[in-house]
């Protein structure tokens, strides 16, 4: 095939075109001296029959260049684009090629032979992917060579030039490659170039689809002729339906009959009405049912409007919105007694209208067997989800013969529209589209889980040490009410809230007052382990409690032995000891197993989640301090811990919760997530205004670290060593050298490295060689991630480093360490920066940071390493808690278990209660006989063990 590529020319646009990238060009007109032209000079030469772009409508352009993509540069250079008069000059060699190869294309692009070289394939996903294989006898055209002249010809840049051009062209023109199994065959019989319309002379050949008449279902699509001159659209008579088409038109039109076969049969190549005998050589009129409209509706219509072909609907169906049935439930117990149970079976009753017109159940099974999805309600139509109706059906069937029971409603995957009652905001909507009514008693009952209100009230354990705070109280009644129910619970209070107390009074109940004989499980991370230790025998000291740790723990025979003989209340233990003694400790039918710090089987792949899933308890109890509805992995892993498969399997709850949430921000899925999960948890935060009232301003606490391994036998070894050196000493140097100790070993308790001068290694070794600076970071990082600040106290520059050191490596935290050598505007400068809250932790010494400090932006205070005085850690407490504060103060105290620290603290405690005088300075210490100095280095292996 050959063209004619030269004519006269009057002008010359002299190009820079440059591929910015596969398939999108800029280009640039240049002026004799090489200088860019105004876009505004020359756009219009480029765009003459290219009528949007000519008035600037959708040209992608600005003042020196223009932007287009393959399909439009192919387009613009076609004959019957471009202006006659203008000749298109490539300013550089590559420029020239650009325009050689788009003049060269057009042999192919306004002409159907171009699919004859088409090539697709499928990919592994089952899409089409669409190119284009140009043959080598194509690069010896007469036409293709006089456009390249001098410039060598590409075949395979030709190729992908054409590919990408097809490609977009398709996309435009809302098409996409997986329409091309049902357009290939158009495209090769004449439907290509793309079209806007398609007519014959005067003549527009169009289909059209009719709504059913009245008492009947049937739709019907028929090809209807219109002409230019009039608005009335031609069908042919009753009686001439059937007739070959050159015989039913009229006589005027009999000469472009075989026209008008041609474009019907290419619209009817391009729907699938295959279920149906269809004549090619008559004018198309057959009856549909709604399943084939709505395949037709979200399918061919779209298609064949792409394509330049007139599809004609009713004009109520182009306005039509999607329309749900209205559907009312009542739901109640068919029990006669006044509270619901979890157990009583639901009655329900069905109401389903729409437009205020009721159908009875009968009249809505009929429609949804029929898959109506177009639906005439008095005189107006309607559009009906039609999976929607099936889901209500499926709901409707499966209440009636399956006995659903209150407890079904909180666990069964059904519909979101029946996991509650309607909301206030719900119920003031003048129209929903399913409304859900509770009998009263039932809707109480509901309430009590939904919102922990109303609960019954549970008389405190005789054996309780404590008094609880009103919200402590809420918090022991709820679980107490969870286990009555058969509920798995996560309590996940604000740190510092007292979810140990809550547990422990929880715990006391369950053997005072329940009578409950097994013994329940406590796993919990190492680096608490004293701490539960201390709180028990605090809060509950007439629960038995075996400690489950260390490497001459019980094992096998021996502990299911104990077991049996002694009956332990409580066995305490650790997530790591757990995974290695799973396969005797599933054996045990635990009463209740607790899990604190939760968050720690967030991986449900590692050893210790599955040995955890392996426990067999009446009662599964998680406590987290952290926001675990923020953190949708973790929130999984919990629940399926107290409830297995509530949230169904980690895949699914990822595809319908975490993607949502996390990557689209949808509040509809939150919301739906939050109600599920609601009646098993209850979080309460120190900013809820109902708890501010009943909290102190400032709340202490003591967190208990035990010593590893290695601190444990440096601890030892440096006092054999130096209690050897001291037997020649006189009793002076003996009290001089005993100080002396004192001061390496709280280094010791707070990291080997410090004690023994060693360089930093990586965060995570440094951490494992230390329970106090686990503790310390984590629970920074934890205050952190809730949004607030904390001071953090130590009296050693190595230990202030070590802590600097750590945040930086694990959590890319910058923390900034006020020193006594700090230069003072460098210290108002950070204190601003603190309170203006521009870093969230602030570390520092406790000599140069313990006094004449505003620092009221932190709500934590953490005392790494004790004082003797401790009148200088209140002052350095003062930083934080003092007047203008106007949060909840914690303060936290971190002391190693069977060391000095210890010891001084319990010290300190007896002093306090005897005269506040008499520790008001460290010189208390100095008067100590010297078998009490020594007994305060001694190491209590006990607590150590």
């Amino acid at each position: 095939m050959t063209t004619e590529l030269s004519t006269p020319f009057a002008k010359s646009l002299r190009l820079k075109i440059e591929e910015r990238q596969p398939g999108f060009f800029s280009l640039m007109s240049l002026s004799d001296n090489g200088h860019p032209q105004l876009t505004a000079n020359w756009a219009r030469l480029l765009f003459y029959r290219y009528e949007s772009n000519f008035f600037g409508i959708g040209a992608n352009m600005d003042e020196q260049e223009i932007r287009l993509t393959a399909a439009e540069l192919v387009e613009l250079f076609s004959p019957t684009i471009k202006h006659p008069f203008v000749q298109h000059v490539g300013a550089d060699d590559q420029s020239k090629k650009i325009i050689a190869s788009t003049h060269a294309l057009q042999i192919l692009w306004n002409s159907s032979v171009l699919w004859e070289y088409a090539q697709t394939e499928t990919t592994e996903e089952g899409k089409f992917h669409l190119s284009f294989k140009i043959p080598n006898e194509f690069a010896n055209d007469e036409f293709v060579t006089s456009a390249f002249k001098d410039i060598e010809i590409d075949l395979d840049y030709l190729t992908s030039v054409l590919t990408t051009a097809v490609q977009q062209k398709l996309a435009f023109a809302g098409l996409t490659e997986n329409d091309l199994p049902t357009l290939l065959p158009f495209f090769k019989e004449g439907g290509w170039p793309l079209q806007k319309e398609h007519s014959i002379g005067n003549v527009k050949v169009a289909l059209r689809l009719s709504e059913p008449e009245e008492n009947s279902e049937e739709w019907l699509l028929e090809t209807v002729l219109a002409t230019n001159k009039t608005a009335k659209l031609w069908t042919p008579a009753i009686r001439k339906r059937h007739y070959p088409i050159p015989q039913a038109v009229p006589e005027k039109w009999v000469p472009i009959a075989e026209d008008i076969a041609s474009l019907q049969n290419q619209m009817l190549e391009l729907m699938d009405l295959s279920e149906h005998s269809i004549s090619t050589e008559s004018f198309l009129h057959v009856s549909l049912e709604d399943v084939e409209v709505r395949k037709l509706l979200r399918d061919d219509f779209a298609k064949l409007g792409a394509l330049g072909f007139d599809v004609i609907l009713p004009a109520w169906l182009k306005e039509l919105k999607q329309s749900k049935l209205r559907v009312k439930v009542s739901a109640s117990n068919q029990s006669q007694k006044s509270m619901a149970g979890l157990d009583d079976i639901l009655a329900f009753k069905w109401q389903l209208s729409m437009n205020g017109e009721e159908l009875s159940p009968e009249e809505f099974r009929k429609i949804v067997d029929e898959k109506r999805e177009f639906v005439r309600i008095g005189n107006e139509w309607f559009r009906i989800d039609a999976n929607w109706m099936m889901e209500i059906r499926e709901l409707m069937e499966k209440a009636e013969k399956e006995n659903w029971t209150v407890r079904d409603l909180l666990f069964r995957e059904i519909p979101e529209e029946l996991a509650a009652p309607l909301s206030a905001d719900e119920e003031e909507l003048d129209d929903p589209f399913f409304a859900f009514e509770l009998q009263k008693s039932l809707k109480s009952y509901l309430e009590q889980l939904q919102h922990k209100k109303g609960l019954p009230s549970v008389e405190l354990p005789k054996g309780l040490q404590a008094e609880l705070r009103p919200y402590q109280q809420e918090g022991f009644d709820w679980l107490v009410f969870m286990r009555d129910q058969r509920f798995g619970a996560v309590l996940a209070d604000d740190m510092g809230l007292g979810k140990t107390v809550q547990l422990i009074s929880y715990l006391l109940h369950t053997y005072e007052t329940m009578g409950e004989s097994n013994p329940t499980i406590i796993i919990c991370p190492t680096s608490v382990l004293g701490n539960w230790q201390k709180e028990l025998a605090r809060f509950a000291p007439t629960l038995k409690v075996h400690t489950h740790y260390s490497s001459s723990r019980m094992k096998d025979e021996t502990f299911t032995t104990y077991l049996e003989n002694e009956k332990p209340n409580l066995i305490l233990t650790t997530y790591g000891t757990i995974s290695q003694d799973i396969e005797f400790l599933q054996n045990v039918h635990w009463s209740a197993i607790a899990l604190d710090e939760a968050q720690n089987i967030k991986n449900m792949q590692t050893l210790q989640s599955r040995s955890i899933r392996k426990l067999i308890g009446t009662h599964h109890i998680a406590l987290t301090g952290t926001p675990i509805e923020n953190r949708l992995s973790e929130l999984w892993a919990i629940f399926d811990f107290i409830h297995k498969g509530y949230l169904g399997s980690f895949g699914k709850f990822q595809e319908q919760y975490i993607l949502p949430i996390e990557r689209d921000e949808s509040d509809r899925h939150k919301q739906i997530l939050r109600a599920k999960i609601s009646p098993f948890l209850l979080r309460r935060t120190k900013n809820d205004p109902d708890l501010m009232l009943n909290l102190p301003d400032k709340q202490e606490s003591k967190e208990f670290c035990p010593l590893t391994r290695e601190q444990a036998a440096l601890y030892e070894g440096y006092i054999e060593d130096t209690l050897a050196q001291m037997e020649n000493m006189t009793p002076f140097e003996k009290k001089g050298r005993i100080l002396q100790m004192l001061s390496k070993l709280k280094q010791l308790c707070n990291h080997p490295a410090l004690y023994l001068k060693e360089p930093f290694d990586e965060a995570k070794t440094m951490m494992n060689r230390s329970v106090k600076i686990k503790r310390i970071v984590e629970l920074a990082a934890e205050i952190v991630d809730n949004g607030e600040q904390c001071l953090i106290f130590t009296q050693y520059i190595g230990m202030g480093h070590l802590l600097q050191h750590c945040f930086s490596e694990l959590y890319n935290l910058d923390v900034p360490f006020l020193t006594g050598s700090m230069a003072k505007h460098q210290r108002d400068h950070l204190v601003e920066a603190f309170q203006n809250h521009e870093f969230p932790i602030f570390l520092l010494s406790l000599k140069a940071g313990g006094t004449g400090l505003n620092l009221t932006a932190a709500n934590h205070v953490l005392h790494a390493d004790r004082w003797w005085n401790p009148a200088v850690e209140n002052q350095a407490t003062d930083r934080a808690y003092r007047i203008g504060q106007t949060q909840f103060v914690q303060v936290h105290k971190f002391i190693t278990l069977g060391t000095i620290e210890e010891k001084i603290d319990k010290m300190l405690e007896v002093k306090s209660a005897l005269s506040q005088e008499l520790i008001q300075s460290s010189n208390w210490l100095t008067e100590l006989q010297e078998d009490e100095l020594l007994d305060l280095l001694m190491l209590d292996t006990a607590s150590v063990r």
